[in-house]
């Protein structure tokens, strides 16, 4: 009857350190909780990777450009916001051409859109070439 119990509370007790190396293993691959007053809030590792400290993230596949600005990665060549350099914005009726601002509603090179080129002797108005001539 003895040698009964003894094996039972061994059983027991490899069945229980079995769970606890499992939950242990659970917690390393889930994410880590900040507690908070009124909300439990994930740590998510990838919001660290800015690309004014890892400007190599601009460079992966899926990023909207290879340039860095106010920690976005953003293509100063399209970007109204960022057009040519960092913090040059395009102002209303124009867009970003190949980092340069230009006017699309009035350039005969840009009419309409960026290398939207008007025929010979046609003007671009409102963004259209020979509108109401």
């Amino acid at each position: 009857m003895l040698k009964q119990i003894i094996s039972f509370v061994l059983v027991i007790l490899l069945a229980t350190s079995h769970v606890l190396v499992i939950d242990a293993e659970k917690a390393k691959t889930e994410p880590e909780i900040a507690q908070n007053r009124f909300l439990a809030q994930y740590y998510n590792p990838r919001s660290a990777l800015t690309c004014n400290k890892f400007p190599r993230v601009c460079h992966a596949k899926g990023s909207p450009g290879h340039d860095c600005c106010h920690k976005r990665c953003v293509n100063v060549k399209t970007d109204n916001l960022n057009c040519g350099e960092c913090g040059n914005k395009c102002k209303f009726g124009w867009m970003c051409c190949s980092g340069k601002c230009v006017s699309v509603m009035y350039d005969r090179s840009n009419c309409g859109g960026c290398k939207r080129k008007c025929k010979k002797h046609s003007v671009c108005r409102y963004g259209m070439c020979s509108y109401a001539s």
